[in-house]
C-alpha cells in the first residue's frame, strides 16, 4: 500500500474514528533531464546570493515573505507550525449536502480515505448512509501547509474525499457568458439529435492520452536508433458558416459508422424453406 498523505480523526457529531487519506489519482507524464548540450552529462541547479555574489549551500535558506519590495519578514518552521488549526489532526463534518448541488469547478484533488482498524464499523455505518440518502459531508481539513473545504462522498467501495476550492478562487461565469438568443429552434433540435446519436456508457478506460503514446514512441526510436515515424499533422479546421449542414453531415457520418441490425434477432430460428409442389403423374 502507498504511504498515506494525511493521518487523523474524522468526526461526525459524537463519532470520531481514525483515517488515513491516500492521493486516489496521479498524473502520468514525460519527464526530461537537463543535459549539458556539447557532451549530454547531466547539469544541476546552483542556489546564488545576489547580495554577496557567490553560491550558497541549502543549510542556509531561510523562508521570508516580501511585504513591501524587497523587505522581507522571516518565518521558520516552528512558526509555521503554531500556525497550523485543529483541522491538522481532526476533521470534523459540518454539514451534509445533496451531491447534485456542488458545481464540479470546485473540485481540486481526489484521496481515498481508509480507516484504522478501531473506525472500520463507523466507517462502514457514514459510508452506507451517505450512499443511501444521496448526501456528501463538508469538512475541512488541513494538510500540505493550506486549510482546505473538502467533500466525502461514497464511492464503489468506500468514502472518497475531494479537496475543493474556495469561492473566492474560482473565477465569476459571468466572465464566460454565452447568448443564447443567436440560436435558432432548428438549428437546437439538430444540435439535441445529435448528442443523442452519441450517446454511450462512460469508459474512462477506452480514453488513453496520444501526446505521451508518441514521445514514448519517439524515446524507443532514438533508443533503438530507429527513425521516427512521424504522426500526422492535426487538420486544420476553419469557422463553420453553415451550422445546419454541419449537423446534417456529421450525423451522417454517425449514421455510416453504426454497424447495420439484421431483422431477425441472433437467437432466431431459421425460416424454412418452402417446399416444391409435387408434379402430378399421368396416368
Amino acid at each position: 500500500m502507498p504511504a498515506s498523505v494525511w493521518k487523523g480523526h474524522l468526526t461526525f457529531g459524537l463519532v470520531s474514528l481514525p483515517i488515513k487519506l491516500f492521493t486516489a489519482a496521479r498524473s502520468e507524464t514525460i519527464s526530461f533531464n537537463q543535459l549539458h548540450k556539447t557532451d549530454h552529462s547531466r547539469v544541476k541547479q546552483v542556489l546564488y546570493c545576489q547580495a554577496e555574489d557567490k553560491p550558497v549551500v541549502r543549510e542556509d535558506l531561510v523562508k521570508g515573505y516580501e511585504y513591501e519590495k524587497g523587505r522581507y519578514v522571516i518565518v521558520d518552521a516552528e512558526d509555521i507550525a503554531k500556525a497550523a488549526p485543529p483541522t491538522a489532526e481532526n476533521m470534523e463534518i459540518l454539514e451534509f449536502v445533496k451531491a447534485g448541488e456542488i458545481d464540479p469547478v470546485y473540485f481540486e484533488t481526489s484521496f481515498y480515505i481508509a480507516p484504522e482498524s478501531a473506525g472500520e464499523k463507523a466507517y462502514a455505518l457514514l459510508f452506507e448512509a451517505l450512499r443511501r440518502t444521496g448526501y456528501v459531508g463538508v469538512a475541512k481539513v488541513a494538510m500540505h501547509s493550506r486549510e482546505h473545504i473538502v467533500i466525502l462522498r461514497p464511492g464503489a467501495s468506500g468514502l472518497l474525499l475531494h479537496t475543493m476550492y474556495y469561492a473566492d478562487e474560482v473565477r465569476k461565469t459571468e466572465e464566460f457568458r454565452t447568448n443564447t438568443s443567436l440560436v435558432a429552434d432548428k438549428e437546437l433540435e439538430l444540435a439535441q439529435m445529435f448528442v443523442k446519436s452519441l450517446e454511450a456508457v462512460f469508459e474512462p478506460g477506452k480514453y488513453h492520452d496520444q501526446y505521451r503514446e508518441n514521445l514514448k514512441a519517439l524515446i524507443q526510436s532514438r533508443v533503438e536508433g530507429q527513425a521516427m515515424v512521424e504522426p500526422p499533422p492535426p487538420q486544420k479546421l476553419a469557422p463553420v458558416v453553415d451550422i445546419m449542414q454541419a449537423l446534417k453531415a456529421s450525423m451522417e457520418k454517425i449514421a455510416q459508422k453504426k454497424p447495420v441490425q439484421s431483422a431477425l434477432p441472433l437467437d432466431a430460428p431459421a425460416r424454412e424453406k418452402p417446399k416444391r409442389a409435387r408434379k402430378a403423374s399421368a396416368k
